[in-house]
């Protein structure tokens, strides 16, 4: 970090396509920082490892204790590494931004420019630090005496900003700063593995490439090439050949499994909406009760902090309150009821999804669906909902009215899933998203196959759950484990990595309303194969 051109150590990662650049426009007006403020601020960004370019590449370090030189002046910075080696190896550090705290992760001593963020870094993290020339970070040499009162001196100037909250526009402090930098920094390390992604249709890539993005460029692929010889390749499994996967298998790469999220979007992924959430699995899959997944784990073991429950509650109740569910926000108007019977809603799906045929067990349509609750609820009032994807024309699951109505009491199409949860007194799943949806809503659920949220003491279960499903779960803890540790959510103004609660906010807002060539193309193909299937029937 050059004098003439002062930045704010806290600094957004240039995600891909991002409309949000910076946190801050300039010095902050109001009173410094205490020092017993500073010395929390300073652990904090230790322990998150945030702050100069926490996202650039890491290098290949020594595998033992080394001497990190990263100077102009070459001599320099080799005479004095000679003095402090003591027999450890030397590590120059290159050109071009790398991860100041992956560098300092080995090092047993740091020699850098003075006028170098990885003076700054080093200081932070305590490193043993020898300064070369002039500069900002002088003063944090091993040398000085008075070196912890100049680190909180330095250190105070470097973050004193005035932040703003890059989704909301609204001032925001430096603890809050830090925090989101710790989340941008989880989510990228978490992704430094990656070397491609195969199966990704062109319309999802730009959403879905800065919540995979590691530092660099995404590589979409379309099959497992040379190129890809070892790390991880995320891959939309449902997208991707047979030949691929098979391809994939035989390598020495590791396959990660992506989906759509359970906050998705504003519209249908059928439709080529593009998703704004996704789901990173290292384990398995959610939906498929024959393996762990990463999301099952998560719910067996936590760990689940007073904290994460009270976010998970409040988390809970704003989707309420917006009556958000995967596809947008439904209305708050309430439907009426017809009879005074019990009422159960029948979520549909679409049959040949990989949940319904993974999780489904015996149940692979939706008309052995409505003909098992029929069996167990006789005298009820059944409500069936066709799946959004197999209503727009898209998907395999449409059932013919007059079938359906042999054993359900009404169809509802046009009414937003919300509406019908609030109006039912329970509902009845295969493995659909519109049970746990239901839970979040307090509805009595039945899953008739085994979806993630059964097992866990809140639905009554038809289907052979997993023995693994040993732990009995709050709402609150499948909430925290399902929403804010599993997915991740792209905030579709800023265009950058986002927690839930601000997703949830722009789709109950109505944000991004899907209007591309696309998508109005892949609506006409969905009307017209319901019409040519109605006038097949009719023939």
């Amino acid at each position: 970090m050059s004098a003439s051109r002062p930045q704010s150590f806290l600094r957004i990662p240039p995600f891909p396509d991002a409309r949000v650049k910076s946190f801050s426009h300039g010095k902050a007006d109001s009173a410094p920082l205490r020092d017993d403020e500073i010395a929390k601020l300073l652990a904090e960004v230790k322990r998150l490892k945030v702050g100069g370019d926490y996202w650039a590449r890491q290098a290949t370090l020594p595998d033992q204790g080394y001497v990190l030189v990263k100077t102009a002046n070459a001599s320099r910075g080799n005479a004095l590494a000679g003095r402090v080696a003591g027999g450890a190896p030397v590590f120059q550090c290159g050109n071009g931004p790398c991860d100041p705290w992956h560098l300092l992760s080995g090092a047993n001593h740091v020699i850098a420019d003075a006028d170098d963020e990885l003076a700054l870094v080093a200081a932070v993290a305590r490193v043993p630090l020898t300064c070369v020339g002039d500069g900002p970070f002088a003063a944090l040499d091993i040398d000085n005496a008075d070196r912890e009162a100049s680190l909180r001196t330095v250190f105070r100037d470097a973050i004193a900003r005035e932040y703003l909250d890059p989704f909301t526009g609204k001032p925001r402090s430096v603890e809050e700063i830090v925090r989101l930098c710790g989340f941008w920094r989880q989510l990228i390390d978490a992704n430094r593995d990656l070397a491609a992604a195969i199966g990704f249709g062109f319309w999802k890539r730009p959403t879905v490439a800065p919540l995979l993005w590691n530092g660099s460029e995404v590589e979409f692929a379309s099959s497992a090439n040379e190129q890809i010889a070892s790390g991880s390749v995320a891959v939309w499994k449902s997208r991707t050949s047979a030949s691929v996967l098979e391809a994939l298998d035989c390598s020495n790469v590791r396959v990660i499994e992506v989906e759509d999220g359970f906050i998705r979007s504003a519209g249908l992924g059928a439709d080529c909406v593009p998703p704004l959430s996704i789901v990173v699995d290292r384990v398995g899959i959610y939906f498929d009760p024959a393996r762990p997944s990463f999301l099952e784990q998560l719910i067996q073991s936590g760990p689940f902090t007073p904290q994460l429950l009270q976010r998970a509650r409040e988390l809970r109740d704003l989707i309420v309150a917006s009556d958000v569910s995967k596809y947008g926000a439904g209305s708050s108007a309430r439907l009426k009821r017809r009879v005074e019977s019990l009422h159960i809603l029948v979520p549909g799906q679409v049959e040949d999804d990989r949940s319904v045929q993974c999780g489904g067990g015996e149940v692979t349509s939706n008309l052995e669906l409505l003909r098992r609750v029929r069996h167990r609820a006789p005298h009820a009032y059944l409500i069936y909902k066709p799946h959004p994807d197999v209503e727009a024309g898209h998907r395999v699951g449409a059932i013919a009215d007059e079938e359906c109505l042999r054993l359900a009491d009404e169809i509802v199409r046009d009414a937003p899933i919300t509406s019908l949860i609030d109006l039912a007194d329970e509902v009845h799943v295969n493995t659909s998203l519109a049970g746990f949806e239901a839970l979040l809503r307090g509805k009595p659920v039945t899953t008739h196959g085994v979806p993630f949220y059964a097992g866990w003491g809140l639905t009554k279960d038809l289907g052979e759950v997993p023995s693994r499903r040993r732990a009995k779960r709050s709402l609150d803890e499948l909430v925290a484990a399902a929403l804010l540790l599993y997915p991740r959510y792209l905030d579709p103004i800023s265009g950058l990595p986002c927690p839930p609660e601000v997703l949830v906010r722009r789709v109950a807002e109505g944000t991004r309303r899907p209007k591309g060539a696309v998508v109005q193309l892949r609506r006409l193909q969905g009307k017209w194969k319901k019409f040519a299937l109605r006038a097949g029937r009719a023939g």
